[in-house]
């Protein structure tokens, strides 16, 4: 009896082994189950956080730094007798940057002030002319006077036949004489104070023209020196001592380190919410991840890329495949962290926009009042030119 017990209170080895692989489905089921949960919570998430704050950022790396390029240009002809700066140097503005042989404007300049002194010289000599036949006319008046008056004389001789009629008409002959060259003399007159008109030397139209040749004479001579209109960093110099350049050959280009932004082409399916004055991150590959830029959205451009080439696409010719067009958009940089950070152009950057606020305007509406950009480096004084025109119209104005 108490083996059989025994016996019977021992369990079957199967069912023991039958138990074990219950327990790991169980526990593998339970892993599988909070696996799950976990991936579920994180998509739940994600999709949350997409909806709430990364469906509102557009982002692109189709984005590179520009800046303005300031192309320098000859005004006038000359040969290259020094080039002061060479690439990568920094020039202030109005510093000389290309030299010109000035011998040609030097005697160009000397031609004209002669011409101006001939004008200023034939000027008064019409002046002097207008006092002679002024004089002449005062003369031919007394002159038909006399003719009057010895004509009413003989007149008077005549009726009582004291005179012969052949002396009465050559005294009616030198009345009309005297009238004629009257008439001339005035003429004259009228002529010469057509050309004068009162008016003073240095007012006269052939005094102002030739004065107006001595400028441009003076304007080329102080423009065979090439000067920087900004300040910036030479680049792309060109320009050899030696040469012999004309107007409008490209020297060199100067690029300002301040006025910097950023061109983003983005995806015509990225710009739907894109605004005016929304908020961007620029991120340089020159800097990396260490240097964020803030920027703002400041203007898209009113065409692709495509619809600006030299030979755009014709998409009605047949044979189609879409592709997706990129829209230029310009993000303006903060000029402190340019400062702090130089950029140069060319320079690939990563741009993300925020587009959650859509109160911005997606094409400006306002027309710029003032310049965007100057300079008064090209502008000359014209205050020593005009001092010398001055001394010589009154050098030779008598």
């Amino acid at each position: 009896m108490s083996e059989n017990a025994g016996i019977q209170a021992t369990p079957p080895q199967d069912s023991v082994v039958a138990k074990q692989p219950t327990k790991k489905k169980k526990s593998r089921k339970i892993a599988l189950l909070f696996l799950t949960g976990v991936f579920v919570i994180i998509a739940i998430a994600y999709l949350l956080y997409w909806l709430l704050v990364l469906r509102h950022f557009q982002s692109t790396d189709d984005s590179y730094v520009a800046g303005n390029q300031v192309q320098i240009m000859a005004q006038v002809s000359g040969s290259v007798t020094s080039v002061n700066f060479d690439s990568t140097d920094f020039v202030k503005k109005g510093d000389p940057l290309v030299v010109l042989d000035p011998t040609d404007a030097e005697q160009a300049f000397e031609r004209a002030k002669t011409g101006l002194a001939n004008s200023v010289r034939q000027t008064h000599q019409l002046i002097i002319n207008g006092r002679q036949y002024q004089a002449n006319v005062a003369l031919r008046q007394t002159q038909l006077q006399q003719a009057q008056t010895d004509l009413k004389r003989r007149v008077v001789l005549g009726n009582v036949d004291a005179i012969g009629r052949e002396e009465l008409q050559h005294a009616h002959d030198a009345v009309d004489s005297a009238k004629a060259q009257l008439d001339v003399a005035v003429q004259q007159y009228n002529a010469n104070q057509a050309m004068v008109l009162n008016t003073p030397v240095d007012q006269q139209p052939q005094v102002l023209q030739a004065a107006a040749q001595v400028r441009d004479a003076w304007l080329a001579l102080q423009r065979t020196r090439v000067v920087s209109p900004i300040d910036g960093y030479v680049s792309r110099r060109s320009v050899q001592v030696g040469q012999q350049i004309t107007p409008g050959t490209a020297l060199m280009a100067v690029v300002p380190a301040n006025h910097i932004w950023v061109d983003a082409n983005f995806k015509e399916t990225q710009i739907a919410n894109m605004r005016i004055g929304q908020s961007a991150t620029v991120v340089s590959d020159m800097y990396g991840d260490a240097v964020t830029y803030k920027g703002k959205v400041v203007g898209m451009d009113m065409g692709t890329g495509g619809a600006f080439s030299l030979l755009p696409a014709q998409n009605a010719t047949g044979n189609w495949i879409k592709v997706v067009q990129r829209l230029p958009v310009r993000i303006e940089l903060d000029d402190e962290q340019v400062a702090k950070h130089p950029l140069r152009i060319g320079l690939s950057a990563l741009v993300t926009v925020d587009t959650q606020d859509l109160n911005g305007l997606v094409l400006a509406d306002k027309v710029r009042t003032e310049p965007l950009y100057q300079t008064t480096a090209l502008t000359l004084d014209l205050a020593p030119v005009n001092a010398i025109i001055a001394d010589v119209i009154h050098a030779n104005a008598g």
